[in-house]
């Protein structure tokens, strides 16, 4: 089952608004790289390969609106618009692989007229979105075989169709797995303050007929010490070339419970999730969010007036804490630094 979190449709941009999920199934349609970037920017699209081809899109609608016939003034309009799209969420390496290889194919394109560039660069983008989904069914069929029948899986915030272009990450080896056969049941962390766990991972799972648990973050640990929980699977944002992961907010928690325990703990991310410019976590920029997700939910106020609020929306595994790195071009284990490297 393909869930149509975005998609090109007659020269717009058709995104399944998650805001409002699960009550709510609504499709926005945007038809400038402004409104993208604004999609971006107020999560009615989140999740890093989903981001990616956003942006990508995102480029390739504000292409359309150049006129133009000077290469050198089209590009500055193009850089422009990349600048626009990068400025909305830093964390999410796709993000920034995406405009880099939609500048690139601008790049590639200096002989040709405006319209011409604007067709390869909506052709590019077409193309990333079509690999999003090829790239989640290759993490599957790498992470499946981590899975046996009849386990008990944890995860954390939401890493699957919802999260990049229609298969999934981390759900995606769920999504393998089930189609290999295997009966399994997801515990979904709820995934505090904007709750992508109990609003959209239990939603999705749920239309893939898999079994699933919502418990609040603070009770994995407990659920780990009665023996209910037997791997640990979630997705990233940005993995830095030592293998250290950025992923939702939460994350480092769930992953020092489970070497407390001695559970695998996996990480499913796309190759172009992993930033080799970084070499270590503590380079990885970490988004903090407005304050309003942690003192209120939807319309209601849950904190006391003007109190200070932290809001990080991720924060960093270290690679000690991860059994292994589940991408589309095969499975990274430790030492990290090199067998990522091979993969790349």
């Amino acid at each position: 089952m393909i869930i149509k979190t975005i998609e090109w449709k007659d020269d717009k941009v058709v995104m399944l608004d998650q805001r409002k999920l699960p009550t709510e199934e609504v499709y926005n349609t945007y038809e400038d790289y402004v409104g993208v970037a604004n999609a971006i920017k107020s999560m009615v699209i989140r999740g890093a390969p989903a981001i990616g081809v956003a942006a990508a899109m995102g480029v390739a609608l504000g292409a359309l609106g150049i006129g133009v016939d000077n290469f050198e003034e089209y590009y500055r309009r193009i850089e422009g618009i990349c600048e626009r799209l990068g400025a909305t969420r830093p964390t999410a390496a796709n993000l920034f692989w995406a405009l880099e290889r939609m500048k690139k194919c601008a790049q590639s394109c200096r002989d040709l007229k405006p319209k011409e560039i604007a067709q390869r660069l909506k052709e590019e983008a077409l193309a990333i979105y079509r690999e999003d989904i090829e790239s989640g069914m290759r993490i599957g069929k790498y992470g499946e075989p981590f899975l046996a029948d009849n386990m008990n899986l944890l995860t954390h915030c939401n890493a699957g169709a919802l999260a990049t272009a229609g298969y999934g990450t981390a759900l995606g080896v769920v999504y393998a797995a089930q189609e290999a056969g295997k009966r399994l049941h997801v515990y979904a962390d709820e995934t505090r303050p904007f709750l992508q766990g109990s609003r959209l991972t239990a939603w999705e799972l749920q239309k893939h007929g898999i079994a699933v648990t919502v418990i609040t973050d603070s009770m994995a640990g407990y659920l780990m010490s009665l023996g209910k929980i037997d791997v640990v699977i979630v997705g990233a944002d940005r993995i830095a070339a030592n293998g250290d992961t950025a992923n939702k907010i939460g994350t480092y928690s769930v992953a020092v419970l489970a070497k407390r325990h001695n559970i695998p703990f996996y990480v499913a991310a796309p190759i172009s999730t992993i930033d080799l410019e970084i070499p270590d976590g503590t380079h990885i920029p970490i988004e903090e969010r407005d304050h309003t997700e942690v003192t209120m939910i939807g319309s209601e106020q849950i904190a006391p007036d003007l109190v200070e609020v932290f809001n990080p929306a991720f924060d960093v595994t270290p690679a000690d804490l991860i059994t292994a790195i589940i991408t589309d071009n095969g499975v990274a284990e430790a030492p990290f630094n090199e067998t990522i490297a091979k993969l790349l």
